[in-house]
């Protein structure tokens, strides 16, 4: 039997139910500074391309293997092109670049307010682009149901004539 990948390993530590709430709350506390921490350097400098293996990001941000492997699959979403996250390996090479726009919505999206109120954002969006971006990404969310057809409506196939007397005697 092969070794688990690298995700696999990691989606059990993180999501392990057999662990105390408490122990769970305190990792995705530590995790969640970490993150924090990697998004405000990636901030920085938004255009420019970071890259590397799995082994040697996680060298650069500080951080072990199995944090930065959550880190990618956070992220993965919001790149130009995403990692192989499902197959990599400590050696495996990964780029952190990302769009600007999908970042930032996918942040709000996740309700991770630590994340998308960070100061690095002012200088990439203004204010006004910001509260654009976040209102477009809630409204994604909302599912808006058509209005209703009434009985005595006229039926919206074109016929002329009652929607109860037409579409609406099958329904």
């Amino acid at each position: 039997m092969s070794e688990k990948c690298l995700l696999d390993q990691w989606r059990d530590m993180a999501y392990d139910q057999t662990q105390s709430r408490d122990h769970l709350e305190k990792f995705w506390a530590s995790y969640f500074n970490i993150e924090k921490e990697i998004y405000e350097q990636l901030l920085e400098e938004p255009d420019t391309e970071v890259k590397g293996t799995v082994r040697e990001l996680a060298e650069k941000y500080g951080q072990d293997v199995m944090t930065m492997v959550g880190f990618l699959d956070g992220i993965n979403d919001s790149l130009k092109t995403p990692n192989p996250i499902e197959t990599m390996t400590e050696d495996t090479e990964v780029s952190l670049a990302f769009d600007k726009e999908k970042l930032y919505k996918n942040m709000v999206d996740a309700k991770a307010d630590w994340l998308y109120e960070l100061p690095q954002w002012e200088k990439i969006y203004d204010e006004e682009t910001r509260k654009r971006l976040y209102k477009e990404q809630k409204a994604s969310g909302t599912i808006r149901k058509g209005k209703k057809i009434g009985r005595n409506d006229p039926c919206p196939c074109g016929s002329g004539k009652k929607y109860k007397k037409c579409c609406g005697r099958n329904a």
